[in-house]
């Protein structure tokens, strides 16, 4: 008897328990529901911006590329002649080549400048180390445009301190923006301007690491400069690589600065100094919007190609691969 009436008990249990189980996780699920619902609300406006601003322009170039203006105005099918007429532009070939230069002088140069601050704030642990990131990443805060202006100051042959050092010595300040230095010169201001951005960036890398690493490495003997080199580089790499394709992107992108300087010295930026110069000036000089989008088009395909070939090569050293 008492056997039966507690299997009646668990069995009573059992079904309430199963009773209830059905509900809970209906809620649970409509729960989820909810939960995914909102997340699509709240994801809308970054969506509705993305599309809006980068996908519909994309398309609305790629169209445009796709077509040529006739004398009506109207827009013709023209297929793929933009694009061949691209890679037989001597002006866009040159500009190309140009900041392939720029970028092969002055990538290395920034990058070295970056790692070299980023371990030695790393290696201060005192106030200084704040004041000096400050320092260090002020000229990244200073607007392309006042930089260059800076800059060009600095590098005038009439008023630059170049002038009031060969004066003493009587002998006339090189042109320091003249055809055949202005590249260098650009090299030496976008270095200025960008070091301290990719120094942040590989400091971050460096604090994020654990410090047991580096105490163990005191305790087999390691000093500053292999705990630099042998430890800390390695494991930084991925940041390392991460900086060198924001460069790879800024140079082949290369626009504010020769174009500010273009107001100054015009006959030492042409109008087709680097590719972006020459798809805005075929755009908005001469109203040739749709080879100045298939410029664009090209010039985007070579950055995408040129990152994934660094990255494609990097990739197992840099801790980058799958």
């Amino acid at each position: 008897m008492t056997k039966a009436i507690a299997a009646d008990h668990v069995g009573s249990t059992t079904a309430a328990a199963g009773s209830t189980s059905g509900p809970t996780l209906k809620r649970r699920r409509t729960q989820a529901e909810s939960r995914g619902r909102y997340g699509w609300v709240l994801l809308a406006p970054f969506a509705a911006t993305f599309v809006l601003f980068l996908i519909v322009p994309l398309a609305y170039a790629l169209w445009l590329s796709l077509h040529s203006r006739s004398i009506t105005g109207s827009q013709n099918w023209a297929g793929f002649d933009n694009y061949i007429r691209v890679f037989s532009d001597s002006s866009f070939l040159g500009g190309l080549g140009r900041v392939l230069l720029y970028g092969v002088l002055q990538a290395p140069i920034m990058l070295v400048l970056a790692l070299v601050l980023a371990l030695m704030l790393d290696a201060v642990t005192t106030r200084l180390s704040r004041l000096s990131r400050i320092v260090a990443f002020m000229p990244y805060a200073v607007p392309a445009v006042i930089g260059v202006l800076m800059w060009g100051f600095l590098y005038s042959p009439q008023l630059g301190p170049a002038s009031i050092l060969t004066a003493l010595f009587g002998d006339a300040a090189p042109d320091l923006l003249g055809s055949n230095l202005v590249l260098y010169s650009l090299v030496n201001i976008v270095t200025w301007q960008m070091t301290g951005y990719n120094m942040i960036i590989i400091y971050a890398a460096l604090q994020g690491l654990p410090r047991e690493i580096y105490e163990a490495a005191r305790i087999d003997g390691a000093g500053g400069w292999k705990l630099a080199t042998q430890i800390k580089l390695p494991l930084v790499a991925p940041a390392v690589v991460l900086s060198t394709v924001f460069t790879i992107i800024a140079t082949l992108q290369l626009f504010s600065e020769p174009k500010v300087l273009q107001s100054t010295r015009p006959d030492a930026v042409p109008a087709d100094f680097t590719p972006n110069m020459y798809a805005y000036n075929q755009a908005f000089a001469y109203g040739q919007f749709n080879y100045a989008a298939t410029i664009s088009f090209v010039l985007g395909v070579v950055i995408i190609i040129g990152s994934y070939i660094f990255l494609y090569v990097t990739r197992r050293r840099s801790g980058l691969h799958d």
